[in-house]
């Protein structure tokens, strides 16, 4: 923050020296209109401020949604293959991997997922799979079909394990930090600009005014509503899931 500040007063003083050594210059003149070059100079470099701003605002959370909606279906068939190699591995293990599985993918759909619109993971969600990962990781196998079955199991709980931290990760993803600020701040000083260039519009010259603060504050909201993955306009939701539990059913009643 503190690199920010100065950045802003060097900025601010460059402009201040600036005026003050052309002020001095013979044939310099004063340039008060509203429709002058100065005016129109800063008003363009606003406008394209607040455009760059606001586009990264936009395409940050937007990418960061993409990615985690592309992540979700990647654990849930992580899952489903889990479901799949468990039938190879001995004795009762392929009822009790599968019960564990299914209790997983349904807790991740209707327990967690609320709380990632927060941010946050449920604690519970770790440690089952550990647990699981434990059990499959102790079962004693008896020929090479089995411990084939093993190591499958084992390589999609690791799947699993590896999407559940990515998605931890964009659950607490949020843009840079102060971009809303900049967009906010950018975004003000658009409109009020042409007042502080010492613009006076009355009458049907306002109606434009008006209708681009209107769009710039509903894209500014935009910004702050999109923040999150998991919440929002743009939220994932857990309907791979749901289809995964689909798959679960179907999986076993074909068996």
């Amino acid at each position: 923050m503190v690199a920010y500040t100065l950045s802003i007063l060097a900025a601010m003083g460059a402009v201040a020296l600036m005026a003050l050594v052309f002020r001095r210059v013979k044939g310099a003149g004063e340039d008060r209109d509203p429709s002058g070059p100065s005016a129109a100079h800063a008003g363009a470099m606003l406008s394209a401020m607040f455009l760059l701003v606001f586009a990264i605002a936009i395409i940050v959370p937007w990418t960061t949604a993409d990615a985690a909606r592309l992540n979700t279906h990647a654990e849930s068939q992580a899952s489903v293959d889990a479901y799949w190699a468990a039938s190879g591995l001995p004795g009762s293990a392929p009822d009790e991997v599968r019960r564990s599985l299914r209790d997983y993918v349904a807790f991740v759909a209707k327990d967690e997922w609320p709380l990632m619109a927060g941010g946050h993971m449920h604690p519970v969600g770790d440690e089952r799979m550990d647990d699981l990962r434990a059990r499959v990781n102790a079962l004693q196998t008896h020929d090479n079909e089995e411990e084939d079955a093993k190591a499958s199991v084992l390589e999609h709980i690791s799947a699993i394990s590896t999407a559940r931290a990515q998605r931890t990760a964009d659950a607490a993803a949020t843009p840079p930090d102060g971009l809303l600020l900049l967009t906010i701040l950018t975004g003000v000083l658009v409109i009020v600009f042409p007042f502080l260039a010492g613009a006076r519009p009355r009458g049907l010259a306002l109606l434009p005014l008006v209708a681009t603060a209107a769009l710039i504050g509903f894209g500014t909201y935009l910004t702050w509503d999109i923040s999150r993955a998991f919440d929002g306009p743009l939220a994932v939701g857990p309907e791979a899931f749901r289809e995964a539990l689909q798959e679960f059913t179907r999986i076993s009643g074909g068996m």
